[in-house]
C-alpha cells in the first residue's frame, strides 16, 4: 500500500457532477492516504427534496443551507492537525448550482447577490480553509445520468433529463476556468475502485506528487 509521508495537514476536495461518484472515490482515496473524510450533508437536509419538486420555490433555501453547513466543515478542518478529503467543493455551490439558478430564472436577482454576497465574506474570513488539491471526477453524459438512476437518491431520478445535460455542460466549462488550487481530472472510465485496486495505486501516486509540487513551490 502507498504511504502518505506529507509533512503539514492537507485539504483535498473532489468535485464533479450529481451522482458521478464522489463520495466513494473521497472515501477510497482518504483510506489509502490515511486521511479523514468530510461529507457532503444529505441526510436530514430539509430543502433537498422540495427543491427538486419546485426549483423555484426552493433553490436559494437549499443553497443557502448548504452553503453553511460547507463552512462549519471548512471551521472544523481548519481548526484541525489532521489531513481531509472533502466530498464536493464549496466552489461548486457558487460557481455552479446558485449562478445556474440565478440565470434560469429560478433563483431572483435580489436572492442571488445575498447568496454571493455571503460566500465572498465566508472565503475573505481566516477561518476558510482553501484546497491544496481539487480531484475532478468526471465522464460522459450518458454514464453519469445512468449514475444518477441506479443510486435512485429522493427525486433525482425523476428530474428531467435537460437539467442534467445543462450541469454537465456548466460543469465543464467551470472546471477550465478554475484556478484556486492545482487541478487533477479523472475520468471515471480510467479506474475501478471495487475490482481493479491497482488504478487507485496509480491515482494516489499522482495525487501525492501534486501535493508535494505545491508544497515544494509554497516554500
Amino acid at each position: 500500500m502507498i504511504e502518505s509521508a506529507l509533512p503539514s495537514s492537507k485539504l483535498i476536495s473532489v468535485a464533479g457532477m450529481v451522482g458521478i461518484g464522489k463520495t466513494t472515490f473521497a472515501t477510497v482515496l482518504a483510506d489509502r492516504l490515511h486521511y479523514r473524510t468530510s461529507f457532503e450533508k444529505v441526510d436530514g437536509n430539509p430543502y433537498l427534496d422540495l427543491f427538486y419538486q419546485d426549483f423555484e420555490r426552493w433553490a436559494f433555501h437549499l443553497q443557502i443551507f448548504f452553503l453553511g453547513e460547507r463552512f462549519k466543515e471548512t471551521q472544523k478542518m481548519t481548526g484541525c492537525s489532521e489531513s481531509f478529503v472533502q466530498d464536493r467543493s464549496i466552489y461548486e455551490d457558487t460557481g455552479i448550482f446558485a449562478k445556474m439558478h440565478y440565470e434560469k430564472g429560478t433563483m431572483s436577482k435580489a436572492d442571488y447577490q445575498t447568496y454571493t454576497s455571503l460566500f465572498d465574506a465566508m472565503v475573505m474570513t481566516p477561518y476558510f480553509r482553501h484546497p491544496d488539491l481539487l480531484i475532478y471526477l468526471h465522464g460522459s453524459l450518458d454514464a453519469t445520468v445512468r449514475r444518477i438512476c441506479r443510486r435512485g437518491r429522493g427525486l433525482e431520478k425523476e428530474t428531467p433529463t435537460s437539467y442534467w445535460e445543462e450541469m454537465f455542460t456548466r460543469y465543464e466549462r467551470w472546471i477550465d476556468q478554475f484556478t484556486v488550487c492545482p487541478v487533477l481530472k479523472l475520468n471515471i472510465d480510467d479506474y475501478d475502485l471495487i475490482n481493479n485496486p491497482v488504478s487507485v495505486d496509480r491515482i494516489v501516486t499522482r495525487v501525492q506528487e501534486l501535493l508535494e509540487e505545491k508544497t515544494s513551490c509554497s516554500r
